[in-house]
């Protein structure tokens, strides 16, 4: 461990020492003749910040934190910006299915997958989120990115809303242990009374290539990298958080809407 942070700290100590070198240099370069810097000055300026690093070794560490905190930021706003130009995608989309309180005034929207095991630990985490805010409304995003199982079982979804019957079957293969083919699917469909004939002509519409067709499309223009990932308000999220975490973000929402 102590090799590995000595050469961190070694190459931190390099990078700063080149771009100090370079801003100097450039501070120069903009009120000096350019001839005028002998190789030699050059090189005793060099010696000036080599000794000053040494000397103060913790301005290394101030600024890798100051560098981490602007990439944060320019992260951050990067997902302002895409969160802007996907406003309608994400809440308005007439294809994406819609629970909790359809007119809530925060709106949660939801990127998952059936396979996903992350997914399946935080639905008790989102369902009890919603149930206890009368105020939310919650938007689903098919989006089956672990195999053709996993497309077999958000085609299958779509399908259902054609009988009325998408939140419970949603619910149905959320909470399953299945390798999620198409017989497992179709024997979970009947335990909800789905019509599993019409079910399975249905899970074959083109309409249903769209829009998953238009939720990979738009995980893509957001930038997520996995399942689950939410969109709360101005909040873009990649994975899981706990409850209390998700109530705040929630509570964020609600207030710059005032």
């Amino acid at each position: 461990m102590f090799l590995l942070r000595s050469q961190f700290l070694f190459a931190a100590a390099t990078i700063l020492f080149n771009a100090a070198t370079i801003q100097i240099g450039s501070a120069i370069a903009q009120t000096t003749a350019p001839d005028a810097i002998s190789a030699e000055q050059k090189k005793a300026f060099e010696g000036i910040i080599r000794e000053y690093i040494l000397k103060n070794p913790e301005i290394i560490s101030k600024a890798i934190q100051r560098l981490h905190e602007k990439q944060r930021i320019a992260l951050a706003q990067a997902d302002q910006d895409m969160l802007v130009a996907s406003k309608q995608e994400l809440l308005n989309d007439p294809d994406a299915p819609v629970g909790g309180n359809p007119m809530g005034n925060v709106t949660v929207v939801e990127f998952f997958d059936y396979r996903c095991g992350v997914c399946k630990r935080i639905k008790p985490i989102v369902d009890e989120l919603v149930k206890t805010d009368p105020n939310i409304r919650r938007v689903y995003k098919e989006w089956p990115i672990l195999g053709p199982n996993s497309v077999i079982a958000a085609r299958a979804a779509i399908a259902a809303r054609n009988q009325g019957k998408y939140l419970a079957f949603h619910k149905v293969l959320m909470e399953a242990n299945s390798v999620y083919d198409l017989p497992s699917i179709l024997d979970m469909a009947n335990t909800i009374g789905l019509d599993t004939e019409r079910l399975r002509r249905d899970m074959n519409g083109k309409e249903i290539d769209e829009i998953i067709r238009k939720n990979f499309a738009l995980a893509e223009k957001l930038k997520l990298n996995g399942t689950p990932s939410f969109v709360i308000g101005d909040t873009l999220l990649r994975g899981a958080r706990d409850l209390e975490s998700l109530r705040s973000m929630v509570a964020e929402a609600r207030a710059a809407k005032k």
